[in-house]
């Protein structure tokens, strides 16, 4: 049995955006009782984690050193066409990548109790992104 949802998440620019709640919501509505939620989104200038959701300064530690693995405006960029951190952004999607996976049993995620699935994005203006979950169970 597999079931698939779509949401939307608007974004205020860089910076990392928490979405387990509604991850976890969609997995509670589901019919199915065990399985696997597969979590991509569609774009590639933004990206998913699953990292510390305790403590806030994980996430901003994380932004540092994308800054010093992609930073924005490197003058060897060849591919700038919407900005500075046009490149960058492509490049901390990989660093991110575009899908995480996660366990569900009984309607709730299988996720730790120090975690939380992130919506990275790596631009520096908010966009609109779209998210599949699919539940396969």
């Amino acid at each position: 049995m597999s079931e698939q949802h779509h949401l939307t998440f608007n974004t205020h620019g860089r910076g990392a955006v928490e979405i387990t709640d509604d991850i976890a919501a969609t997995v509670r509505s589901s019919a199915l009782a065990v399985g696997v939620a597969h979590v991509f989104v569609r774009h590639t200038s933004c990206g998913l984690a699953i990292t510390e959701n305790a403590d806030g300064s994980v996430r901003r530690d994380l932004e540092t050193l994308m800054q010093r693995w992609a930073p924005d405006g490197d003058p060897d960029y060849h591919h700038d066409l919407e900005g500075d951190d046009d490149m960058a952004a492509h490049a901390r999607s990989l660093l991110t990548g575009t899908s995480v996976s996660v366990p569900f049993a009984d309607g709730r995620l299988q996720i730790g109790t120090w975690q939380g699935i992130y919506l990275f994005e790596h631009r520096t203006r908010g966009h609109r992104r779209e998210i599949v979950v699919t539940l396969l169970g």
